[in-house]
């Protein structure tokens, strides 16, 4: 299971239409979703106007496509207000800038536009090595992850009123909704900042409620 395949069984099964993503840049999951409300936010597209005219062709419902090659902070301030002022956000995937507080400004952001039943998709919740989990400007080689696993943690101790799991998948899927949590952290922000991989490796299906993929299914009362 990857995100495109969460994306698309919540649209199905779930009727949810308005998408965004956040870090789209060449598109590989943006461009083959069917929904005619679709938001793409990078503050660098690697897609021409033609790659979009023949995705368009394999996909009419690319037509509808609104772009904003921004960083996501400067659309949330410039562009969000007048995007979401008729359709209230139903998904959304963050997938952007892959540290701490890029990531948690991405979620807490795009709540202010969510339905009440929405759901938020983080990637990258789940580093499995160090240097997948370091600072952009140590890592070298292979994947990189960043610490977008400290936002999770974040939102489960500063955010009782939302429900935050990782699914084992895919680097790691972090699933926001607006429900009660069954279980919440303890640690201020400055804690969380301090956290380091080996914290992380210690205790990881704690801290970021790490969960199966089947329960995604279980959890959103889904068909496989």
């Amino acid at each position: 299971m990857n995100r495109l395949d969460i994306i698309q069984a919540l649209m199905r099964q779930k009727s949810f239409k308005n998408y965004l993503e956040i870090g789209v840049e060449n598109g590989h999951i943006f461009f083959r979703i069917k929904s005619s409300f679709k938001v793409a936010v990078d503050p660098k597209f690697i897609f021409d106007a033609s790659r979009r005219f023949g995705k368009a062709i394999l996909n009419p419902y690319n037509l509808n496509n609104q772009y904003f090659e921004k960083t996501s902070d400067d659309f949330f301030a410039q562009d969000a207000k007048q995007v979401f002022a008729g359709k209230k956000l139903q998904l959304a995937l963050v997938d952007g800038m892959h540290e701490y507080h890029f990531a948690l400004r991405d979620v807490e952001n795009a709540l202010n536009y969510m339905d009440d039943n929405g759901v938020i998709i983080m990637h990258d919740c789940n580093p499995q090595t160090a240097g997948a989990a370091g600072r952009f400007e140590d890592w070298e080689v292979g994947e990189w992850n960043g610490d977008v696993w400290k936002t999770i943690i974040h939102l489960r101790s500063q955010r009782p009123d939302l429900t935050v799991f990782v699914l084992d998948c895919d680097q790691g899927l972090g699933i926001v909704t607006r429900k009660k949590p069954e279980s919440t952290l303890n640690y201020t922000p400055a804690q969380i900042d301090a956290l380091t991989y080996d914290d992380l490796v210690k205790d990881r299906q704690k801290l970021l409620n790490l969960k199966s993929t089947d329960y995604f299914y279980e959890y959103f009362g889904l068909q496989k």
